[in-house]
């Protein structure tokens, strides 16, 4: 299979978990046999600092002809009193609106040999596997009108029953997978918006009798997701609830660089099914250049990848099960306790893909 991946490494960290990412890409696509095609491009701060837009031209066409696109990181703090218009995060906003991605999948899952590595009790997370499926194009991110003028900020939170159906129609379909439960989150007690966004699900759960549906509150979903996290299965939420809770499951895992994520569109014409994949850690400028970064979380988007893009769930598994062996064998990134630095743990990962994938049946 040709594999036509644009690849944006963006800011701070970005760079070298992209680096380690095409690498364990290229070992797995070498061993299959698939042609491999990597073409690099700009983004965010990087795209800033060469006067071309935190999302130039030249990107947003690479975007049309590629298969799926492979992200680093976006944002620096040296941008953090510009305008929305002139900040790098604007580049990631108009790159998901190019894709037509708006639904973004967050894996959680918490491997036996880190439950050391998380601050909650190993007894209470043990056994925790969870998919967040987050809505990406709606909500206050986009909403019309927003700005600030004369002393006052305005944003809008705002979405329209079509939006809401065709993602928790995704997360039904997900579950159905998986163990048969969606939690749906809302704040549908004082919000409107949230309230439509119950009304929709609940008739979109309709269709789906064999799924278990429960709704909580975005507070409640926040303490239950340390309290219990085994609870939840696919838990679905609007834009701006999804990113805080998914940054929180974080603790579930052990560290926020092992999570990576997929964000899906409709499926074009031809069947084929383009997403973006990005580790959710953002760009860490404090640890960036020094080697310490964690590239798992990239890793683990490039095995989304596989599976969601083109539709290899071997290559996908054996990838997952590399990382798995990693996670218990080492050698791992400060973060988790280890000492090795981001291209070591890429270099082992390939030598384990390699060993696996050597391996007699």
């Amino acid at each position: 299979m040709k594999l036509n991946i644009l690849s944006l490494p963006g800011d701070g960290i970005g760079p070298e978990v992209i680096t380690e990412a095409e690498k364990v890409l290229a070992c797995v696509a070498g061993h299959f046999g698939h042609e491999l095609r990597i073409e690099r491009g700009l983004i965010g701060a990087a795209a800033l600092k060469n006067g071309r837009g935190a999302f130039p031209v030249s990107t947003r066409a690479a975007v049309k002809h590629a298969d799926a696109v492979l992200l680093g990181a976006v944002g620096l703090p040296e941008y953090d009193q510009h305008p929305p218009a002139e900040r790098p995060e604007k580049g990631l906003l108009e790159l998901r609106a190019a894709m037509g991605v708006f639904a973004n999948l967050r894996p959680v899952k918490a491997y036996p040999s880190l439950l050391k590595a998380s601050p909650l009790k190993e007894e209470r997370i043990a056994g925790t596997d969870l998919l967040i499926l987050r809505e990406l194009t709606g909500g206050l991110y986009f909403g019309e009108p927003r700005g600030i003028a004369q002393g006052r900020a305005t944003n809008t939170m705002s979405y329209t029953e079509a939006e809401i159906e065709r993602v928790a129609r995704l997360a039904f379909e997900l579950a159905r997978g998986r163990r048969r439960k969606v939690t749906s989150v809302d704040k549908a007690n004082v919000l409107e918006n949230s309230q439509l966004w119950r009304q929709v699900v609940n008739r979109v759960g309709q269709d789906y009798p064999d799924i278990r549906l429960e709704h909580l509150l975005v507070d409640n979903a926040a303490m239950q997701l340390v309290l219990e996290p085994t609870a939840f299965d696919v838990l679905l939420t609007e834009n701006l609830f999804g990113d805080i809770l998914s940054d929180e499951a974080a603790v579930l895992a052990g560290s926020i660089g092992l999570l990576a994520s997929a964000s899906l569109g409709a499926r074009r014409a031809d069947g084929a099914q383009p997403g973006l994949y990005e580790p959710i850690h953002g760009s860490a400028p404090g640890i960036a250049g020094q080697s310490l970064a964690n590239p798992l979380g990239a890793i683990g988007s490039v095995a989304l990848m596989l599976e969601w893009s083109f539709g290899l769930r071997d290559e996908s598994a054996l990838m997952e099960n590399a990382i798995a062996w990693l996670l218990e064998k080492g050698p791992l990134t400060p973060d988790l306790g280890g000492r090795a630095t981001t291209g070591q743990v890429g270099d082992a990962l390939c030598a384990r893909l390699e060993a696996f994938a050597g391996a007699p049946e």
